[in-house]
């Protein structure tokens, strides 16, 4: 009798946890084997069908696409005065970059939060990536264009007059 109450207690205490994982109806099959009477150990498999695999990323449109990140490269190209190589793989990064931005805008425009989670690693890649083509003083032209424009601090930080009661980070004490 014990058995059989503990193993539909289990059976119903694991289908919702099941189910709730799976989007669509999952394919649950319940196995119970009970050994003779002098033998306590009880088997209880439960199979599920497989999870969903993750939808894939949908497309944004290709045309739209390429019209930002166009206009993104033209614009870098006149601020930065980027040569034909640095231009053709700047392009390239930030086609990359725009397509998954607006692929993730249509994947997740329901839950914002991973939405800016995924901006923030496109854009941080994206950073990394023009970093590697651009010229030192190139880079740092477009860290002051990106800081005026966005309002974004510089990736090795603020500096300046640290705030006041902080000091100047010397060796302590009273100055």
């Amino acid at each position: 009798m014990k058995v059989l109450l503990l193993s539909s207690l289990l059976a119903v205490a694991v289908a919702p946890a099941v189910l709730a994982q799976a989007p669509a109806p999952a394919k649950t099959t319940l196995k119970t084997k009970t050994k003779p009477v002098g033998q306590a150990s009880i088997k209880t498999k439960t199979k599920a069908a497989a999870p969903a695999a993750e939808e894939p990323m949908p497309l944004a449109d290709a045309a739209m696409v390429d019209a930002k990140s166009n206009a993104l490269t033209t614009n870098m190209q006149q601020n930065l005065g980027l040569t034909p190589q640095q231009t053709e793989k700047v392009r390239a990064i930030n086609r990359r970059s725009v397509d998954a931005v607006e692929s993730a805008r249509l994947r997740y425009k329901t839950d914002p939060r991973k939405l800016a989670g995924v901006v923030e690693s496109v854009g941080s890649s994206r950073l990394s990536a023009i970093k590697d083509v651009l010229t030192p003083q190139q880079f740092a032209k477009y860290q002051r264009k990106r800081e005026e424009k966005m309002g974004v601090p510089n990736v090795q930080g603020v500096q300046g007059t640290p705030p006041p009661g902080l000091g100047t980070g010397g060796a302590g004490g009273d100055q």
